[in-house]
């Protein structure tokens, strides 16, 4: 089994100057083969109806691909080498051989993603020149487990010994499990500092594999994304569960920070400085968001429950801006954006994409699954009656006098989705427009989703 372990670095004043110019270099030489490869491209392109009776073609040149980009390196080391923007000489023979190599790596990569695309054939966007807020990472992947020195001082600290640096301290907050070989190491730099993180290896440990589970009513439960006042998800089992909000809660502390830095001339220590402080803020909200979104996931697992029915969310055009209104005058209307902007930052604020897969992986070690499934009318029907009832999404609640029970919609939600995953959920169509119920077997669950709906109600009577 391989896993990952990360600790915090603290290097001393010169071997931060050293990593700092490794940095240098290797961004240069990311953004140069990244170039070469884009020069390609354009030197080598012409139109489709392009005749060469008539039209002059381009002479083909050879692709630059991994290998003969890698074969530069040798003849880029024998001497200085100038940045053209800024006239600055880069040594690289002072940068460790694999390391340079692995940028090579990435660049192939990046490349490849975005010609032909990852496993699932998905392609990435058009790869992008790097600056030094982009680049911040230094690849080994030769390391093994001589580069570790187990030479504690108090239990806390162990020393990695880098190449062309040293021995590094390294703070260990958890110990290295025993019998574990040391894959790959990379050296990353945040806004607070540096980190390593070792890639290990255990073949002790078998790869974890979840069993087959068959979904039932008691086993499974269902969840809804919520972005109404303070809550953040919704459960089949009548519970409505907090939010956070890590940006909407440092918003002030960013925008005064944001606005102070901006105020600053470019290039002014005043300016790194804030922009520094700016960047811990972002951390410190990125850092709280996912501490809360584990607990969360732990607290659903800690459950009992096997499977995991979540909505499918496009996140994408959920947060998608507006269409431009033209008045036809060259100027444009109002389109509604003023509004839709917070709720976009609400959307990215609660990162659901990132929650259902931190999910998917705890749930994965508790030998349970995470399904997603298409949530077509399950915030509008009635979870045990087939009525259209939440029409009007500003309708956050229904009262049925013959039940006396108040219906929340977020939770009605949930039960609805859970019943998608267990094929319970009634077959709807459109019938001149309007949304018709064709089959259905709801009569069949209703009353365990009535027991969760009076679960949910009694907070609510006890006050």
């Amino acid at each position: 089994m391989k896993y990952t372990y990360q600790y915090r670095l603290y290097p001393e004043t010169e071997q931060t100057n050293t990593l700092n110019d490794w940095l240098r270099v290797c961004r240069y030489w990311y953004n140069r083969m990244l170039g070469e490869r884009f020069n390609w491209w354009e030197q080598n392109k012409c139109a489709v109806n392009a005749c060469p009776l008539i039209c002059h073609l381009p002479e083909l040149k050879d692709q630059p691909n991994f290998y003969n980009q890698k074969k530069q390196l040798p003849v880029i080391k024998e001497d200085l080498v100038k940045v053209g923007w800024s006239g600055k000489l880069l040594d690289f023979t002072g940068v460790y051989s694999t390391v340079l190599q692995d940028v090579c790596a990435r660049v192939k990569n990046a490349f490849n993603r975005f010609l032909v695309g990852n496993k699932n054939g998905k392609r990435s966007g058009k790869p992008r020149f790097k600056n030094a807020a982009r680049y911040r990472t230094l690849s080994f992947p030769n390391a093994d487990n001589s580069w570790l020195k187990f030479c504690t001082v108090n239990g806390k600290w162990l020393f990695v010994n880098v190449p062309k640096i040293g021995l590094i301290r390294l703070r260990t907050h958890r110990p290295l499990p025993n019998g574990t070989n040391l894959k790959q190491l990379s050296i990353t730099k945040k806004a607070d500092g540096w980190y390593c993180n070792l890639s290990l290896e255990d073949k002790s440990v078998p790869e974890f594999i979840p069993d087959s589970i068959t979904s039932t009513w008691d086993n499974s439960i269902g969840l809804d994304a919520v972005l109404d006042r303070d809550f953040y998800l919704a459960t089949s089992e009548g519970e409505k569960l907090p939010s956070l909000k890590p940006l909407r809660r440092n918003q002030d502390r960013l925008t005064k920070t944001s606005q102070r830095k901006n105020k600053r001339k470019k290039g002014s220590k005043a300016r790194r400085k804030l922009a520094k402080r700016e960047a811990r803020i972002h951390q410190q909200i990125a850092r709280s968001r996912k501490d809360f979104q584990y607990k969360t996931a732990h607290k659903l697992v800690n459950t009992g429950k096997k499977v995991f029915f979540h909505e499918e969310l496009n996140l994408r055009g959920l947060t998608r801006r507006n269409a431009p209104l033209s008045d036809g005058d060259g100027g444009f209307l109002p389109n509604g954006q003023s509004s839709k902007s917070g709720l976009n930052k609400s959307w990215l604020d609660a990162a659901f994409g990132q929650f259902f897969k931190l999910l998917g992986q705890v749930a994965a070690k508790a030998n349970a699954s995470v399904i997603e499934v298409k949530p077509n009318y399950t915030s509008q029907i009635l979870s045990y009656r087939d009525d259209f009832v939440f029409t009007d999404r500003n309708m956050r609640f229904d009262f049925d006098e013959g039940l006396k029970l108040y219906i929340d919609r977020d939770v009605n939600a949930s039960i609805n989705i859970k019943r998608v995953g267990l094929d319970v959920f009634p077959t709807i169509k459109r019938r001149k427009g309007n949304p018709v119920v064709v089959s259905s077997t709801t009569n069949s669950t209703s009353k365990e989703v009535l027991n969760a709906l009076f679960e949910h109600q009694k907070p609510t009577l006890k006050a």
